[in-house]
């Protein structure tokens, strides 16, 4: 029986159903046999006697769980989840990251679980995997740095973030070229440019646009698409090297900026 406080016993039970469920949809496709069922009731009728069956049990849940039994599988991760979680709390002092790395590692085990020879006992297996779960976490916990504002360096440069709004150029650049826009539009022949209206303007449905303008969807569609050929080539004057993205191109902001400091 898992102990601890009502929450941690209760996100432990939901961390341990979430993963089992995770494992019976990845083989809930696969077919099994008659065979297989019958083999399974006796394995777990087994596990149910004395101590030598339930040992003897395990290289049997392993066979199951090979063939992709979740069942199986999860009867053998009950078995050993508390040793795991034991294991990793050894190397992560958070209960709650170790419990998560518990679960990837069984997740890692169960995808695995192919390599496992049986020359040593699956707990001592799961238990490496759990351990080498452990050490990945913490090689990225070390790798992550936090930058403080407010410290100086050595070389007296301080780091600020600029403003995430709008600079006076992309709101100068949005205004030329939504009048550029405007303009093309209008000198496109009415034909094609109403339907651009309707569909990319005012967002309708092609079904509607083609009612307002009396036509069948496929002809609406159609002009639709001569439409966006003729605004695109009369753009085309408009851009340079980059193509199209000389019109849409943002002035990039967010980023830090490193300042001298009085």
């Amino acid at each position: 029986m898992l102990r601890g406080t009502p929450l941690q016993v209760g996100l432990t039970h939901a961390l341990l159903s979430g993963m089992l469920q995770r494992l019976k949809n990845l083989v809930q496709n696969r077919e099994t046999g008659a065979e297989h069922g019958e083999k399974q009731q006796r394995v777990f009728a087994g596990a149910s006697g004395s101590e030598g069956n339930a040992a003897a049990s395990e290289q049997d849940l392993i066979a199951l769980a090979r063939q992709g039994d979740a069942t199986a599988f999860g009867e053998l991760i009950k078995r050993h989840y508390k040793m795991c979680v034991k294991r990793a709390a050894s190397f992560i002092r958070n209960p709650t990251d170790a419990e998560d790395e518990v679960q990837n590692a069984c997740w890692k085990a169960f995808e695995r679980l192919a390599q496992f020879r049986g020359d040593g006992s699956f707990s001592a297996w799961l238990s490496r995997i759990v351990e080498n779960q452990c050490l990945m976490r913490i090689r990225e916990d070390r790798r992550t740095r936090f930058l403080y504002l407010d410290d100086s360096t050595d070389a007296n440069v301080r780091a600020e973030l600029i403003a995430q709004v709008p600079g006076p150029e992309d709101e100068l650049g949005d205004q030329q070229v939504e009048g550029l826009l405007k303009r093309e539009i209008s000198r496109i022949p009415p034909l094609l440019r109403n339907v651009m209206m309707l569909s990319d303007v005012e967002r309708l449905p092609m079904p509607d646009v083609a009612a307002r303008l009396g036509l069948s969807v496929p002809a609406a569609k159609s002009r639709l698409g001569r439409a966006r050929v003729e605004l695109r080539e009369r753009l085309k004057k408009y851009c340079g090297r980059r193509g199209f993205s000389t019109l849409t191109r943002k002035t990039l902001y967010g980023h830090l900026a490193y300042t001298r400091s009085a």
